[in-house]
């Protein structure tokens, strides 16, 4: 470790319990995606945090009903007297989390210290990412003043990142510059034996209702003139499970199920709701086409012929994020920085989705860059059946902070070459 590297890791030290005093206000606020009133509020409050470090905020109205505002946090380029174009980078955190206050009261899921973790709704997803960019802007500022003043910041927080919202990411690319050097994601990142994982692609995901159209009847009298949605269902729904292929990192998972009214009654309906999940591309576009596919077979008739009907709905599609030499790029940059270090990094794909999967095709784009911990998603707490509610880990700011530091410092040298 170099004078450099301890001075930033000493400044980031000696201002920890600051970082998490404002994660601790974060984490109070209810910011559930459907609590428009609680994620608006997480919004002031960070935009007032960031305003101290010389940041514009611009709130911007959803345009899904029922949803909070999007976050927009500027800071400008001072002029740089070599007459070079500034560097613009993108850092992506969302406001929201899976929460309502209902859950958090009913589980008793509220800020707390254990040791070497804290607990709390979204820690870790993902306003622990958000304040671990403030820790990186803040260390950039008091290692790197001039670099730091010379770049363009812009800090884009998603308000309905958990329910798949698509306007963020058009609303970023109508604000972010064509140039724009990097879009950095700061999810969670995993640390495992001392390696940081840095994420650079993530699965599509796409989401399908299929919905049975049969023939009711008196099951005991007429039992013959019923065309049964349930069963025709589960024939089809055989058909979309056995598209999961494991070797093409391919599933397709069976999440819900309904159908029928009362047992002495052939029921005349039936649905199911199903997602596919896939890292490549070619991959992904083909299952969707499977998947419509099935609505050209009936299984099931009538003794006098009357056949149920199937369709497939495709209601979302979040395209994959493969790996592409633009995201290589940057994690080599991290590579090389925790090289130079004493640190170690590893790539890795992840099965769920973030903000990156949008932005990868427009922008140089890595992920994974938020603190790490454990259990995103889960409110409940039961020691005996292994059940844990999410935290994260305390002593992976620091480390997480000065790597993304010195390798953003990194970045803006070349982009400034």
């Amino acid at each position: 470790m170099n004078n450099t590297s301890q001075k930033i890791q000493t400044y980031l030290e000696n201002r920890l319990p600051e970082y998490l005093d404002i994660l601790q206000q974060m984490v109070a606020i209810n910011s559930f995606t459907a609590n428009a009133e609680g994620v608006n509020e997480l919004g002031k409050f960070t935009a007032e945090v960031f305003a101290q470090r010389g940041f514009r905020a611009e709130f911007v109205p959803s345009r899904q009903s029922g949803f909070g505002q999007h976050l927009f946090l500027y800071r400008q380029s001072a002029s740089d007297p070599t007459g070079q174009p500034p560097a613009t980078l993108a850092l992506i955190s969302h406001l929201d989390t899976v929460y309502s206050p209902e859950e958090e009261e009913k589980h008793n899921f509220f800020w707390r210290i254990e040791g070497r973790r804290a607990y709390g709704p979204g820690c870790v997803d993902i306003k622990g990412g958000t304040v671990m960019i403030l820790m990186v802007l803040d260390a950039l500022r008091e290692a790197f003043p001039d670099e730091f003043a010379r770049t363009n910041w812009i800090v884009a927080m998603n308000a309905s990142e958990e329910a798949l919202s698509e306007d963020f990411s058009q609303f970023c690319l109508e604000r972010f510059p064509a140039h724009t050097r990097s879009c950095l994601v700061f999810e969670a990142g995993n640390i495992q034996d001392d390696t940081f994982k840095l994420v650079v692609a993530r699965k599509g995901r796409a989401y399908f209702r299929v919905d049975v159209e049969g023939r009711s009847a008196h099951s005991g009298n007429n039992h013959q003139n019923g065309a049964n949605a349930i069963v025709q269902l589960a024939h089809t729904i055989q058909q979309l499970a056995a598209l999961t292929d494991y070797d093409r990192q391919l599933t397709l998972n069976i999440g819900v199920v309904h159908g029928g009214t009362v047992v002495n009654r052939v029921p005349h309906f039936a649905h199911a709701e199903a997602e596919l999940r896939a890292f490549s591309p070619p991959v992904f576009e083909e299952t969707i086409q499977k998947v419509l596919a099935v609505q050209k077979e009936s299984r099931i008739f009538s003794q006098d012929g009357f056949a149920c009907k199937v369709k497939v709905h495709l209601l979302e599609r979040t395209s994959p994020w493969p790996e592409n030499e633009a995201t290589q790029r940057l994690f080599t940059v991290w590579q090389k920085t925790a090289d130079r270090f004493g640190m170690k990094v590893a790539a890795e794909k992840r099965g769920g989705l973030s903000d990156g999967n949008f932005f990868w095709q427009h922008f140089p784009t890595l992920d994974g860059l938020g603190p790490a911990g454990n259990n995103a998603h889960c409110s409940e707490r039961d020691p005996e059946s292994g059940k844990d509610q999410e935290y994260v880990s305390i002593p992976s700011f620091i480390p997480k902070a000065l790597l993304n530091t010195l390798a953003i410092h990194e970045l803006i040298g070349q982009a400034q070459q």
